[in-house]
């Protein structure tokens, strides 16, 4: 099993679009790439801990590549809006990448190079590609938000 970080805005759905995936094993939400220790969802609302709004998840990579997980991370936001997904706004909702090493960074810089030249965005990419940092879980009731509310998608 391998693991995978991403942000692209709100979790909910981020985490909902992951879950969808076969050989996605396990999924969840949490904060990553700030400087504050144990981080709660009101202080990393704050703007104040420089967290993003994350999804880790655990997949089998023998029925899914990270390249298939990099391809969803492209498809469910916009990775031109600087700290800003939909209505979302704050460097929490930023898009960024957390490679856990450097076979997962060439992945993601070289995933991000195609997206570039696709010719897909008027506007230039601002997507982090970041080393791995601390993952704060997210408190409980964030876990599967969407699919305990009986959703399928947010409001976006």
């Amino acid at each position: 099993m391998k693991t995978a970080i991403f942000g692209a805005g709100c979790f909910w759905g981020v985490e909902a679009a992951f879950q969808e995936i076969d050989g996605v094993i396990l999924t969840a939400v949490g904060y990553s790439g700030g400087h504050f220790e144990n981080p709660t969802y009101q202080d990393v609302c704050s703007g104040g801990t420089g967290h993003a709004e994350v999804v880790h998840v655990q997949f089998d990579d023998t029925k899914v590549s990270y390249e298939s997980l990099l391809n969803t991370f492209w498809k469910i936001h916009d990775p031109t809006t600087l700290n800003r997904q939909g209505p979302d706004v704050g460097s929490q909702y930023r898009s960024v990448i957390f490679y856990h090493d450097s076979e997962q960074e060439m992945l993601a810089r070289k995933s991000l190079a195609h997206q570039k030249t696709s010719g897909k965005y008027k506007r230039p990419i601002v997507t982090e590609i970041v080393a791995e940092s601390t993952f704060f879980r997210a408190e409980e009731y964030h876990q599967q938000y969407l699919k305990k509310q009986g959703s399928a998608h947010c409001r976006i």
